[in-house]
């Protein structure tokens, strides 16, 4: 970031995560009065507009747009409560539900890599910028969601209550027996996808130890989704000059700001050809769980944190399994879109379904989920209950 430059007072457009070849070709931009201000991820970008108050006119991204610099970071932006601007992505990858979802989302407008026409970009954005407080109250943020029955959301509240109130002494004695196996706290939370594509803090104990994440590129191999699809090869890994917790997935992991720390999300990983892999990632006797991760996974008692993103309205007791990121934004055709119009929940049609019938396929789970979504209420939830009520919190890898 150049001191010299947010020192000549101009209006700043905040350039995110972009390399330096990206960077370069903004800077030779014609924006007018405005100078162009990289950032290097959207932590530094949030921290020095509220310590430095610095006059930011807009915003361009290189993100995806389900990754932690797109809408997540719109997301941020609003609860931090600072001033409206135009919001831009630059993505590698993108089709019309994508764009829809964008749009719907809070993003002013999206570039697709590689950039064509610079008259273009400089028109829009200026033209954006010049007329913001005019078109920001019209600009739609909200997508077409199927309200959610008021009977279903009391019986939410008052199953979560009265199980957090019960289950009380259990979430103690899990919580010291966490600190006693392994460092790090008891409880994390990941970034997960629910209703509507929108993007929330999804709590669990952790039953991994604290670098788990950066296994992830060791195991792909192991992927059991993969190995079903007729694929159990491991692909070969190129090192695109990432560090070595980033070379897994094949870009750089944005930090973001979250509750006054810096919270670092996996990123998707992106690239021509990972539209050919399968969006869910599990793998059997997984050594990067701890003694007690595999009992509380195995009892599911993992899962019972999420009683919380029930009660603040995450979530739902019943509903499709919220996805992390990188699945999400694999599931955007018409094909798949669908399961996002239900609640997210805790357990849901396919873990009633499969209990017990062994592992099940990639499209079995996405067409239960389907089913649900055109089907969901209060009635058909306390059905799937009392037909399984082992199934309530379900473990992961049904």
């Amino acid at each position: 970031m150049s001191e010299i430059a947010l020192g000549s007072g101009a209006p700043i457009i905040a350039l995110i995560g972009f390399d330096s070849n990206l960077t370069a070709a903004f800077a030779e931009y014609n924006f007018g009065n405005r100078q162009t201000v990289h950032f290097e991820n959207a932590l530094k970008m949030v921290s020095a507009w509220v310590a430095e108050k610095l006059p930011i006119v807009a915003i361009i991204s290189n993100s995806e747009i389900m990754g932690t610099a797109g809408l997540t970071l719109v997301e941020t932006l609003k609860k931090r409560e600072l001033p409206s601007v135009p919001f831009f992505l630059v993505v590698n990858h993108l089709n019309a539900n994508l764009r829809k979802l964008a749009l719907e989302g809070g993003v002013t407008d999206v570039f697709r890599l590689p950039l064509r026409s610079a008259a273009r970009i400089e028109k829009r954005v200026d033209f954006l910028i010049d007329n913001w407080e005019g078109l920001k109250n019209n600009i739609e943020t909200t997508a077409s969601i199927r309200k959610i029955e008021l009977s279903k959301r009391i019986f939410d509240l008052i199953f979560a209550g009265g199980a957090l109130l019960v289950l009380s002494p259990l979430f103690l004695i899990v919580y010291i027996l966490i600190r006693l196996e392994s460092k790090g706290p008891a409880f994390y939370y990941s970034l997960r996808v629910g209703t509507g594509y929108r993007v929330f803090k999804f709590y669990k104990f952790r039953s991994m130890y604290v670098n788990a994440d950066q296994r992830i590129k060791d195991l792909k191999h192991l992927n059991q989704y993969d190995i079903d699809a007729g694929d159990g090869t491991k692909k070969p890994i190129v090192d695109h000059g990432l560090c070595e917790q980033c070379i897994g997935y094949g870009k750089c992991q944005y930090p973001i700001f979250a509750d006054n720390v810096q919270l670092c999300e996996k990123e998707f990983q992106y690239t021509k050809k990972a539209s050919a892999g399968s969006a869910f990632f599990k793998i059997k006797n997984d050594p990067r769980i701890t003694k007690v991760g595999a009992f509380i996974r195995n009892t599911s008692i993992d899962e019972l944190p999420q009683l919380w993103n029930v009660i603040i309205g995450d979530m739902s007791i019943v509903g499709n399994r919220p996805l992390p990121l990188y699945e999400a934004e694999k599931l955007t055709t018409d094909k798949y879109i669908l399961r996002f119009a239900a609640p997210a929940g805790i357990t849901g049609l396919w873990q009633v379904e499969k209990r017990g019938k062994g592992d099940m396929s990639e499209d079995e789970r996405l067409m239960l989920d389907n089913v649900y979504a055109q089907t969901y209420s209060l009635k058909n939830d306390l059905k799937l209950i009392l037909k399984t009520i082992p199934a309530l919190f379900q473990k992961e890898n049904v």
